[in-house]
């Protein structure tokens, strides 16, 4: 398994050598430099799992860097080493854009644990890939299918509104480009993007990293801190996993989504706070209400706008455009030496399509990734693919699995007077898989 790859940019020697030295002994790699213009000349070669960059250095400083890394599209993660006097410098580098901030003096095994966290997300987090680079030169990929054409249609409403959005769809279907784009294209654009997944916090520290602390508020307090929908405010909060949150948890979130005020942990003084809430998650919240794991309250404040993203499977004629964006972005981010790749070869393309793509975009991303770096020709070719041709189904005979299929079908459209929506929402599968159903089996439907 690759070690994650760190970077670290701190004028102080010390510091630079402490944090490397733990980073060793817990398997990760790393490079440290000494101010932020030497930062950029590595960045302009070399691709880091996440960043700890001080905030005060001479010449280019944390800010300037992480604004850098932004302007040139990089998903690089970043946490900020700040000085005690400097916290509000701080929480303006978490408002453009850092991840995290520690204070000096510091526990380096402290920094392990936050650095941890943003390496956990990356690899848990719907987006993985996407929110790395489903952005290519501030271009997004947007599929040109029905569906989405509606989604789109969506998007194109709620992003001129504060809604909250709540948007569903299995892991690797692109939840947290969705709920960028919604904020890039909002009045609150010029604000932060701020996400967090929440299945990836234990939940003895998810409500101090949501609503941040007071100094003194418990053991180890030793300065005020922030919370994260605080340092969102002008913009977005991005909820990912909500349906992780703890029930104990999800009456405050419920509270700041009606009052618009957080408390501190150790603070009796509300606050204000202007953060527009966008949650995303995998899992049936229905079915979590009725076994008591979420409130139904929340949801109804959470669902005002549900956005339910597609398959890949069900936007197979969008595998050529999908694929071409990869590479254009892997042709920026990975600079391989010997060759450009250009496309993918009709076979290697086929066989894609053959391909069920459990874990959606996300998949295929990682599939065009380990390809890209693997390829000796300008063309992905099948020998690049580490992926199995998928058996071919049998055809059942007339009259048996086709006819069960058929019939239920059948009696859900009766059932609903012909509603779609209603009758896939019954079956358990997707509206776009309904009609292909009903199309296939000759069956129409009014509605």
């Amino acid at each position: 398994m690759r070690k994650p790859k760190i970077l670290v940019v701190d004028d102080e020697k010390n510091i630079r050598d402490s944090i490397v030295r733990f980073l060793k002994l817990e398997q990760m790699e790393s490079t440290s430099v000494e101010n932020g213009l030497a930062a950029e000349r590595i960045l302009e070669n070399e691709v880091f799992d996440a960043a700890v960059v001080d905030l005060k250095m001479p010449g280019i400083n944390g800010l300037e860097l992480l604004q850098w890394v932004q302007a040139r599209g990089l998903y690089l993660p970043i946490i900020i080493i700040s000085a005690f006097g400097e916290i509000h410098d701080a929480v303006d580098a978490m408002k453009s854009g850092a991840r995290d901030y520690i204070v000096k003096p510091f526990d380096p095994e402290e920094l392990v644990i936050r650095l941890k966290r943003l390496l956990d997300e990356r690899v848990n987090k719907d987006h993985v890939a996407v929110g790395k680079r489903l952005y290519v030169d501030e271009k997004i990929w947007i599929p040109r299918c029905e569906e989405y054409k509606k989604i789109e249609h969506i998007i194109g409403k709620v992003s001129k509104t504060d809604t909250t959005v709540l948007i569903t769809g299995e892991s690797g279907t692109g939840k947290e480009v969705t709920a960028k784009r919604i904020h890039l294209l909002s009045p609150r654009a010029e604000g932060p993007f701020v996400p967090i997944n929440l299945g990836g916090i234990p939940d003895n520290l998810l409500e101090s990293e949501l609503f941040g602390y007071e100094k003194g508020a418990f053991t180890g307090a030793e300065t005020r801190k922030p919370g994260l929908i605080e340092l969102a405010s002008s913009g977005t909060l991005f909820l990912d996993e909500i349906g992780d949150m703890p029930l104990s948890l999800q009456v405050k979130v419920l509270r700041f989504l009606q009052d618009k005020k957080i408390q501190r942990l150790g603070s009796i003084k509300p606050i204000p706070v202007n953060t527009r809430i966008i949650a995303a998650t995998n899992r049936d919240l229905k079915q979590h209400i009725v076994d008591k794991k979420f409130r139904e309250d929340l949801y109804f404040r959470l669902n005002v706008i549900n956005i339910q993203l597609p398959l890949l499977r069900e936007m197979r004629e969008e595998l050529p455009e999908l694929i071409g964006f990869f590479i254009e972005g892997f042709n920026k981010t990975i600079k391989k030496q010997d060759v450009h790749i250009k496309g993918i070869t009709p076979d290697a393309l086929q066989l894609l399509k053959n391909y069920t793509f459990p874990g959606n975009i996300r998949e295929l991303e990682n599939i065009i990734e380990r390809a890209f770096i693997l390829a000796e020709t300008d063309m992905l070719t099948m020998q690049d693919f580490d992926i199995e041709p998928e058996p071919k189904t049998f055809a059942v005979k007339k009259g048996t699995i086709r006819q069960i299929e058929k019939d239920a079908i059948l009696t859900a459209l009766a059932r609903w007077e012909g509603n779609r929506t209603k009758t896939a929402e019954e079956l358990g599968i997707t509206r776009r898989t309904l009609f292909n159903k009903m199309k296939e089996y000759g069956i129409e439907s009014t509605v």
